[in-house]
């Protein structure tokens, strides 16, 4: 027995093919999605019996456990008898419930025959006088998401039936686009009720018809300035900076003279996370990506790598190094991540280097290199065992710089000091704390404490020479009783 699919087309009967008209004639019983079609009004003013699956809509409260069940009962009803199932547009254009039959063929559990049907996509491109050579995408509004948008294209949005599934489209959309961007609500195209409506994306769940036969049509962007929230657009921007007629500034930059800022840009977004300020951080994070696509961009002017390429390397790594999320590995808890992640880096990096501290070297960051070689020598046993050896190390070597600050010379100054600074970075990681993190807390905290003694001073009238130590310290106590909120 088989499950014979025929689309309804996309308008009324006269729109109908004459083959497609005389086999939907000819079924004893028709099974179809919904009745919500103009054709199968005609149909059934003609005798043609129609059972439809409307009453499946009413138990769930979302559209894909719908789909699943009028496929199964579609797959059992035909090991009894030959069945004849009728959607509206063509079966293979937005038809979840087809693709569910498709899938259950491909298993073996149905035999399947599927004849044409006109899509409602070429009435929908004359009815709009759109090409979609162009570069059109046909998006779901159940399952619409912001990330699936091309803004540079036709979109067309089905599926969009009531009020409630309008307003959920229109949220997403306003992620991406002006909330006045028009839209526009085609309905029945093609039939003699075709209906075109534009509107402000505001309204799109305020129009009035919604129903089966209507699609949402979002027209491309005209200009680089309605697609700012368009990942493209970054890109092309960054490009015309550092193409022929772009800025002299950064035509000349290279990874080596952006390193710096690189830095900088993520040390201000550090201390964005500090202050716990969203705005703040939505604007640094701007100026971190802002190097992210410009050192892309350098390479690609060099023909070395492309920003495609730096997207695949990390989105593989992610993928390889999280078999517990997107393989079958088994992980009880964060600890165990973090073991499997390590012995995976090994693997990839395959022998080991020469030396176990290759690689950790940060020529801007001392207190970084320092946690990264203490980090790579603890993996091999070479550490204290508790954290109060750590301490005991650090007050060791405290003795020993105040010994020679007392009877040493310059050199042997700086490289006591120097041990006392690596011992705390040990006692850093003993506690998990970031000595890098540590200090930008440290350097942020005096100067927002000085700019307050600095205020008092100029409201004083006064130079920082009329106030003695005690006094300008008194100051440093108030703002730090400020900060307290005492």
């Amino acid at each position: 027995m088989t499950v014979t699919v025929i689309g309804l087309g996309a308008a009324d009967l006269d729109q109908l093919q004459m083959g497609v008209y005389k086999k939907l004639k000819q079924a004893q019983k028709l099974y179809v999605r919904t009745l919500d079609h103009p054709v199968l009004t005609d149909l059934q003013a003609e005798g043609v019996v129609c059972e439809s699956f409307d009453h499946v809509y009413e138990k769930y409260d979302t559209f894909e456990p719908v789909y699943l069940e009028i496929a199964q009962v579609l797959i059992d009803k035909s090991q009894q008898e030959d069945v004849m199932y009728a959607v509206p547009g063509h079966p293979l254009v937005a038809e979840q419930t087809v693709q569910h039959l498709i899938e259950a063929e491909r298993n073996g559990k149905v035999e399947l025959v599927i004849e044409g049907g006109q899509s409602f996509l070429d009435p929908i491109f004359g009815a709009l006088r759109i090409d979609p050579i162009e570069g059109f995408q046909l998006l779901d509004g159940t399952s619409l998401s912001m990330h699936d948008i091309h803004m540079r294209q036709h979109v067309l949005i089905a599926q969009v039936y009531d009020a409630f599934s309008a307003s959920e489209v229109k949220l997403t959309l306003m992620e991406k686009y002006r909330d006045d961007y028009p839209v526009t609500i085609v309905t029945a195209a093609g039939s003699s009720q075709e209906k075109l409506v534009t509107v402000p994306l505001y309204e799109l769940d305020h129009v009035a018809e919604l129903n089966n036969l209507t699609t949402v049509y979002v027209p491309p962007v005209a200009t680089d300035e309605e697609a700012l929230r368009d990942w493209t657009t970054f890109r092309k921007i960054i490009a015309t900076l550092r193409g022929p007629n772009g800025c002299p500034w950064d035509q000349k930059q290279t990874h080596e003279s952006l390193k710096k800022y690189l830095l900088e840009e993520a040390h201000e977004f550090l201390a964005a996370v500090d202050a716990e300020d969203d705005f703040a951080m939505i604007e640094e994070l701007g100026d971190v990506l802002l190097q992210v696509f410009l050192h892309a961009q350098i390479g690609e002017d060099n023909g070395y790598f492309t920003l495609e390429e730096v997207l695949a390397t990390i989105s593989e790594k992610m993928i390889r190094r999280h078999p517990h999320v997107f393989g079958d590995t088994a992980v009880e808890d964060a600890e165990e991540v973090v073991a499997n992640w390590e012995a995976i880096k090994r693997t990839e990096k395959g022998q080991a280097p020469e030396h176990l501290l290759d690689g950790e070297y940060r020529a801007e960051a001392s207190l970084l290199t320092a946690y990264n070689y203490q980090k790579a020598a603890a993996k091999v046993g070479f550490d204290w065992p508790e954290v109060e050896d750590a301490w005991a190390k650090f007050l060791e070597e405290a003795k020993e710089f105040q010994e020679e600050m007392a009877s040493g010379n310059d050199g042997t100054r700086i490289d006591e000091f120097g041990d006392v600074l690596f011992t705390l970075v040990n006692i850093a990681r003993f506690y998990k704390i970031s000595p890098e993190e540590a200090m930008l807390h440290a350097n942020e905290k005096f100067a927002r404490r000085f700019h307050f003694v600095e205020q008092q001073v100029k409201q004083s009238g006064k130079d920082f020479a009329d106030f003695t130590l005690e006094q300008l310290d008194a100051f440093w106590d108030e703002a730090k009783r400020m900060e307290k909120g005492e």
